[in-house]
């Protein structure tokens, strides 16, 4: 797990990246910014991952903007957690049948 990667949830939709960056400079070097986007609609999920050039820095923006007013919504901001595999392959049912389509 990289330390100095956050996960910042609780953004405003209307938010963008060089909004997010500017903002996030104030705590340290970012090394990298990602607003997620809805693939279908191309709109903002309201999250983003932040990753700075040290722990420290990623330390010293948790307790910065955590809970902080940006945008009119109050920011959760934390360590991002690695991602969890999805099961991509067939699911089965309990007793081992299919579903026939009629």
């Amino acid at each position: 797990m990289n330390a100095a990667k956050l996960f910042v949830g609780n953004i405003s939709f209307q938010a963008k990246e060089e909004e997010l960056e500017q903002y996030f400079s104030q705590a340290g070097r970012i090394t990298s910014i990602s607003l997620m986007y809805d693939k279908a609609t191309g709109r903002s999920r309201g999250f983003a991952f932040v990753e700075y050039a040290s722990a420290s820095e990623a330390s010293k923006a948790i307790e910065m903007f955590d809970k902080k007013e940006f945008l009119g919504r109050p920011l959760t901001v934390n360590i991002a957690r690695p991602r969890e595999e999805k099961n991509r392959g067939h699911s089965h049912r309990q007793d081992g049948g299919y579903r026939s389509r009629q």
